[in-house]
């Protein structure tokens, strides 16, 4: 909190961190915003199945507001300059955040597999089903954000030192930290990649099966190549905001 770490790397590749999330941040915004924007201005767009969309974007805001925006600025300067409140203030709304689209991803997984597997009879899916969707994500993004600041691990500069996260380093007593990372790992990561696997898995069995009954129109091949495509981006997409992270995360918890 109180001098450049240059001698962590050259100075330039801050310069470099920093133009990056600036790059994050004049591209994340402006979608994200819009999408907030056009949802409350069309009603026809307020139905319960974009519930979750927006809960997305507002994930991604947190980002660049309480991560990309703190970031870059931190990163000028070669060092986290907010001291110890701000590193919490910080990791907590990236976290949170960060947490929030995960599990918005997850719900809206379970909520196509609802809709469109039909695993309960009967089953029309609502605004009451959307907004406890929406208050779960939230539920489970403090059940990860809110534990550091009160004792479980804790947040502290981490990297290149110019953003705040979860302690992955220290194994003393005291910090609880090898308990929340094992949490962590198992309740925000493994359980939600495994329930992504199958409400997609599902729904791609399903499409096919569907289209196995009917005649092999252009239609249903179309809406079949459709339906694989977007489970395919879906699935790949989380692979590649969330493998990383918690690869290097276990590695630096596991290699001490």
């Amino acid at each position: 909190y109180e001098y450049p770490q240059y001698y962590l790397v050259a100075p330039w590749a801050y310069a470099c961190l920093a133009a990056y999330m600036f790059f994050l941040i004049i591209t994340g915004f402006p979608v994200n915003f819009l999408t907030l924007y056009v949802t409350i201005e069309h009603k026809k767009l307020r139905t319960p199945l974009n519930y979750i969309l927006l809960n997305l974007a507002i994930s991604d805001l947190f980002m660049v507001f309480g991560g990309f925006t703190t970031t870059m600025y931190t990163s000028l300067h070669g060092y986290f300059v907010f001291g110890r409140i701000g590193c919490n203030l910080e990791g907590f709304f990236a976290t949170l955040g960060g947490e929030m689209g995960l599990w918005s991803l997850v719900v809206l997984a379970f909520e196509r597999w609802m809709v469109v597997c039909k695993p309960v009879s009967n089953f029309r899916f609502g605004e009451n089903h959307a907004i406890m969707g929406v208050a779960f994500t939230w539920v489970m993004a403090c059940s990860c954000a809110v534990p550091p600041l009160v004792g479980w691990s804790r947040y502290i500069p981490e990297g290149m030192q110019c953003s705040c996260g979860v302690d992955y380093y220290t194994r003393a007593p005291g910090y609880n930290n090898e308990s929340f990372v094992i949490y962590m790992f198992i309740v925000h990561f493994i359980i939600p990649l495994i329930v992504i696997f199958f409400c997609y898995g599902r729904l791609v069995c399903t499409v096919k099966e569907a289209a196995a009954q009917q005649q092999e129109s252009e239609t249903t091949q179309r809406a079949e190549r459709e339906v694989t495509r977007m489970v395919i981006i879906m699935v790949i997409g989380f692979l590649i905001c969330w493998v990383p992270y918690a690869s290097v995360a276990w590695y630096i918890f596991t290699h001490q």
